[in-house]
């Protein structure tokens, strides 16, 4: 977790596992109180630096080519978006992980909060887990589903026993895009209707269909894609134009002032009114569907209003379309409160998609629908090579078990809530954080220029400060829609 003190201390501490690092500052950080101190005044010693805990694991010693070959190779032979994504003026060059932490090739640990991309839902190389996958290997790498291999039943028997009636039927995909997409197949095929609608600022995977469905400038390219995706406004409660002190379902809530009395929200009657407009001027009278996060991911871990959703699929069919959270990064317990996050909303949706922690960072996805739904996918034939693959589901299935045995659930309920107290004593302390929110351990921190604007952070500050939280031992990761 990050620890910043005050200007006066001369320090900005946060765990590490290695050698002191002594960065030359020259931004400036700004004290709620309207005070500012150059970031050039910071320095700290060794003692300043907290420890890491202990670590009773040993990584293997790297033996391996070179740094310098590794980036020569990633710029001539992998495709050059790979150089555009890779994180990191200095990059990190990983070569083992294991549970919550990660080794570079040098030996230094990493705590490694991003999770591989809010991926790893049990920790990294889970002995469980990877006794699972073992296991499996030597019985069976490859076969399909037009034969019945035992661990194909077992896995969908036990991921549909953990979502509510009727969500019965499992569709197995690679990816969560390819879940996306299938989703937005099925539902067009059920409702014969054609129009999706998603929120701005929303992340539903980078293939062609599915670049539809997400909303944001970055992952766009000038290319006809995702027909008859709409984008409807993202009930933010911090950045949008309404929102206040009691709208959404987390430990912190926003800095907004707001008139309204517990268990009411103005903001969530404007943002309604909002999506009324969208259904009444962008889409025909009937839709096909509305997809949702229960909390943004890549959109910046942005809460909606505590009944949005349940009046937004009320909504939605009454025009005849039907509901689809995207659980890729919610699901699986990460929210704390509940195993899905739509149950934090009190809805339950017609479809669920999911992907990243239902594998572990094993690649593997999932459609899960109603018999309803999914038999009127079966007019035609849908055939997916590596959808149910026998590994994939034996890895699966491990995940759900140690889900369970380890109480990672309760686990990112606790940590998560702590962790969101302590941010939040920071933002109440430094102008420069905006916004602290989520549930569990789904969890957003803005940063932005002052909280009288909540103008974005500029994105040389914020490189500024990733790369300084990395030098020192944490790995986070970045999103929303302005990368701050």
């Amino acid at each position: 977790m990050l620890k910043v003190a005050s200007c006066a201390s001369g320090r900005w501490a946060v765990f590490t596992g290695h050698p002191v690092y002594r960065p030359q500052f020259s931004a400036k950080i700004h004290l709620a109180s309207g005070a500012s101190c150059q970031k050039s005044d910071f320095r700290f010693s060794r003692t300043d630096i907290p420890e890491m805990p202990s670590c009773n694991f040993t990584p293997e010693e790297y033996k391996g080519m070179s740094k310098a070959r590794m980036i020569e190779i990633r710029k001539q032979n992998c495709n050059p978006m790979t150089m555009k994504v890779t994180y990191y003026k200095k990059p990190v060059f990983i070569h083992q992980g294991y549970m919550q932490y990660l080794w570079d090739v040098d030996g230094t640990r990493y705590l490694d909060l991003f999770a591989g991309v809010a991926t790893v839902s049990v920790g990294h190389c889970h002995p469980k887990v990877t006794a699972a996958a073992e296991k499996q290997l030597k019985k069976l790498w490859h076969t399909t589903f037009i034969y019945v291999y035992p661990t194909l039943q077992e896995y969908c028997e036990k991921l549909a026993s953990h979502l509510p009636d009727p969500l019965k039927v499992v569709f197995l995909t690679n990816s969560g895009s390819e879940a996306n997409d299938l989703a937005m197949f099925i539902a067009r095929l059920y409702t014969g209707n054609f129009d999706i609608i998603t929120f701005r600022g929303s992340y539903h995977g980078g293939s062609p269909m599915a670049m539809g469905l997400t909303s944001n400038a970055a992952y766009k390219y000038p290319v006809a894609n995702g027909l008859g995706c709409t984008n409807t406004m993202c009930p933010d409660v911090f950045r949008g134009p309404w929102g206040g002190r009691h709208c959404r379902d987390s430990p912190v809530q926003t800095t907004r002032e707001c008139s309204c009395a517990q268990g009411h929200c103005a903001a969530n009657e404007q943002y309604i009114r909002q999506l009324k407009e969208t259904l009444a001027t962008s889409v025909p009278p009937r839709i096909a569907a509305f997809f949702a996060e229960p909390i943004q991911g890549v959109g910046g871990a942005v809460q909606y209003p505590k009944n949005y959703l349940k009046e937004a699929f009320k909504l939605v069919r009454e025009r005849g379309g039907i509901c689809i959270a995207d659980e890729v990064q919610t699901g699986f317990g990460r929210t704390g409160s509940h195993f899905w996050g739509f149950q934090g909303h009190d809805v339950i949706p017609d479809m669920v998609t999911m992907a990243k922690g239902i594998g572990n960072g094993f690649p593997m996805a999932a459609v899960v629908t109603t018999p309803e739904i999914a038999n009127s996918f079966a007019t035609g034939v849908h055939f997916n090579t590596f959808g149910g693959n026998p590994v994939a589901c034996a890895v699966a299935s491990a995940v759900l078990d140690t889900i369970i045995e380890d109480g990672t659930q309760k686990n990112s309920l606790d940590v998560g809530t702590y962790l969101m107290t302590e941010l939040a004593k920071l933002r109440d302390k430094y102008e420069i954080i905006g916004d602290v929110r989520g549930k569990g351990l789904q969890i957003g921190v803005e940063m932005v220029k002052d909280k009288t604007s909540r103008d974005p952070l500029p994105p040389e500050d914020i490189a500024e400060i990733f790369e300084d939280v990395k030098d020192m031992g944490v790995l986070i990761g970045k999103g929303g829609v302005y990368g701050q």
